[in-house]
């Protein structure tokens, strides 16, 4: 029994046509994802399934912990076909849930099996699916362009030397699709982290600069962007557990950063101030650059204590934060927009409830002749399943500019992550579609189109340049 046709999550004559004709042959501008530039050089096969479902899926993960399946065929030494049974076990159970789609608009779009996946069709979908991995099609590269992918914006720490995107840029054969790094300097900014000392010297020695100063560290960061830009980045990115604000002078910057350097844990409001001055001055080096500035906030990590420390962290042990973000928000960038640093900045929470709060604040520092500076990035994380995406439509629409929307991301390491974005893409053309059904927008198929098209490609193509 077929379980996803061409109608799929359609809803209406209008979101049919908008999706068959415009959206669902659009190309990927993929500007923030975790796939590993190595293995698109390397052009990776896969030698099951598994290695390329369940390997590193935290997604599926919580859920196979929740369905009380052993540690053991989740990330321990079972079989990779029994770990593909216990997913397979679970499947049934996953009704509403994101990923029960996912998963089977995956094996759909990718491998021709329409099947709904259970422990009476495991045998036979191990069998299929591990059949047709073996197939030249399925290899790393051309799964990217099958999936009609232009650009992949990976996450690279400022100390890595990018040998793989260099690599895959002198490669004349990979022209259909760039890989571009982006700028993550989570570890230089999270100055509460065990490790913290030791990796202000690895990023020392990346930059050739001894980093002993607020000064030498700026310095080094600013030497890494400069190779980070000669590479053609385009983004940079930045995960905060919460967002807070406080203007902080390089004086009392110094003196935090010292004081960890020199062994003592920074209190709660050192960290604050430490990682808002180094905030505001990689601002002005973005506005410098013309690069796009990305902000992920609003998440507990491994709350789990005993589960960090047996498998360490991405492996399925975060939630969703609560903490509130608007004054802190709102100074921030009202402080980058006085001192002339104020670059195009996207904007994410994990916590679906701070979507009005965050279109409103973006739509008080617009401007500037760019369409959308300020942008409120996609639903994520435990936010991008139907609800959700609708939930932030809704509010993009209600209270700023939809059509200038950068549209969805995938925000993975898996290669087949790229069906969340005709996952989108329907919930997109239904949403737009019903807009129209109902008279609240006229039934015009040119400016339909156009805002479609925008969303799923052109708007991030023309914003991060």
């Amino acid at each position: 029994m077929a379980f996803i046709d061409k109608n799929f999550m359609l809803k209406g004559d209008i979101a049919k046509k908008l999706y068959l004709e415009t959206a669902k042959d659009a190309p990927i501008f993929d500007y923030h994802c975790h796939i590993n530039p190595q293995e698109i050089y390397e052009d990776k096969r896969f030698k099951n399934i598994t290695e390329l479902w369940l390997g590193g899926d935290h997604y599926k993960w919580r859920l196979m912990r929740s369905n009380g399946v052993p540690e053991k065929y989740i990330t321990g030494d079972a079989s990779d076909y029994d770990k593909f049974a216990k997913f397979c076990e679970l499947m049934p159970k996953l009704a509403g849930n994101p990923m029960y789609v996912w998963c089977h608009l995956e094996l759909k779009m990718y491998f021709g099996y329409d099947k709904p996946l259970s422990e009476e069709t495991c045998d036979e979908a191990w069998k299929f699916l591990n059949a047709r991995l073996s197939e030249p099609s399925f290899s790393a590269r051309n799964i990217i362009k099958r999936s009609n992918v232009r650009m992949i914006g990976t996450t690279d720490d400022p100390a890595d030397d990018l040998k793989w995107h260099r690599l895959i840029g002198e490669d004349k054969s990979f022209d259909f699709c760039k890989v571009l790094p982006s700028f993550r300097p989570d570890k230089a900014l999270h100055i509460e982290n065990r490790g913290f000392a030791e990796y202000i010297k690895t990023l020392g020695d990346s930059a050739g600069i001894k980093i002993n100063s607020i000064r030498s560290l700026k310095e080094a960061l600013s030497e890494r962007l400069d190779y980070f830009v000669s590479m053609g980045m385009k983004a940079t990115d930045h995960g905060l557990n919460y967002f807070a604000y406080k203007d902080t002078d390089d004086f009392e910057a110094n003196r935090i950063l010292m004081k960890v350097l020199n062994g003592v844990r920074p209190t709660e409001y050192d960290t604050v101030k430490y990682m808002s001055n180094l905030l505001k001055f990689l601002g002005g080096l973005y506005v410098k650059h013309n690069v796009v500035m990305q902000i992920h906030y609003g998440a507990q990590r491994n709350v789990n204590r005993p589960a960090f420390r047996a498998l360490g962290p991405d492996t399925g042990f975060d939630c969703i934060s609560t903490r509130p973000s608007s004054d802190y928000l709102t100074a921030f960038l009202n402080s980058l927009l006085e001192s002339g640093s104020l670059p195009k900045t996207v904007i994410y929470s994990l916590n679906p409830q701070d979507n009005e709060m965050i279109d409103t604040v973006i739509g008080s520092f617009q401007g500037e002749g760019i369409c959308g500076k300020i942008q409120h990035g996609a639903a994520w994380w435990f936010s991008d399943s139907k609800p959700g995406i609708e939930k932030h439509l809704k509010s993009l629409a209600s209270l700023t500019v939809l059509g200038n929307f950068i549209g969805m991301l995938t925000d993975s390491r898996s290669f087949l992550s790229y069906a969340r974005h005709d996952y989108f893409r329907r919930i997109l053309c239904s949403f737009i579609g019903k807009l129209a059904d109902e008279g609240e927008y006229p039934c015009d198929e040119k400016y339909l189109k156009r805002i479609v098209s925008d969303i799923c490609y052109y708007n991030a193509l023309n914003y991060f340049g």
